[in-house]
């Protein structure tokens, strides 16, 4: 691996795979030992709510995404939360197949080839390791990455990678949610972007970069990695039209 400086750190679910196709395969896997008509409706509620609130933070539910979300109207339904665990894996093995379809930003793969230059490129992701690479490889984006860890156990999780790609320089940590992506990375002296409507809705937090689409923070993350004066301790200033 050629020695880079910079590394950015991709959460994946919400960040590099969008669509709620793989939170709608998990529905369907959990609502299956309930009776056929309760299952349905199970599944239409999530699908009507991931239609209004995409990131799965609907109001009310304390819901922190789409996979959470179904946890949290299963146990509605009283589907255990013991055989969750495997609904979900059973869901993951379609990933990025018709029963659990994925697309990818706008513009990433342009991006992650340029960006790879300057920086490592690093997946971080909870979801254990199923499908990742074919997932990968259906978003266009196989063979851009330096590595990629699963099953992390994020936000604690996330110390480990941290403690591989820190030493090497700065990191920019990059995802849908702030708890499990980002917050640890701050805590760190990381930068952090923030991306997708959770952006909106978590007004609390202070991410370097927050913008609804990927895309929109190209630019800047692309000037950053040219910045050959930023140092670990002296990050260079980052401002985007979206920035808190």
């Amino acid at each position: 691996m050629p020695y880079r400086d910079k590394t950015l750190l991709f959460d994946f679910d919400g960040t590099l795979s969008l669509g709620v196709g793989p939170v709608v395969a998990y529905a369907r896997a959990a609502a299956q030992q309930l009776p056929a008509d309760e299952a349905r409706a199970l599944v239409k509620t999530v699908v009507a709510t991931l239609d209004e609130h995409p990131s799965g933070r609907a109001p009310g539910t304390n819901a922190i995404d789409g996979y959470d979300l179904v946890r949290l109207m299963s146990a509605d339904h009283g589907i255990r939360p013991e055989t969750l665990g495997e609904a979900y894996l059973a869901s993951r093995a379609h990933l990025g197949s018709p029963l659990a379809p994925v697309v990818a930003p706008d513009g990433i793969a342009d991006f992650l080839s340029e960006a790879r230059q300057h920086a490592n490129l690093v997946v971080a992701t909870n979801a254990p390791d199923i499908r990742i690479d074919e997932a990968l490889e259906v978003l266009g984006l196989a063979g851009l990455f330096d590595a990629t860890y699963t099953s992390l156990g994020k936000p604690n999780g996330m110390a480990a990678v941290l403690d591989e790609w820190l030493p090497r320089g700065q990191v920019l940590s990059i995802g849908d949610v702030w708890v499990n992506d980002l917050a640890p990375a701050h805590a760190r002296g990381a930068l952090t972007a923030l991306v997708g409507s959770t952006s909106d809705e978590t007004p609390d937090v202070t991410p370097t970069f927050s913008a609804h689409h990927l895309h929109d923070l190209y630019p800047a993350i692309t000037e950053w990695l040219r910045d050959s004066s930023s140092s670990p301790s002296s990050p260079a200033p980052l401002t985007t039209p979206s920035e808190r």
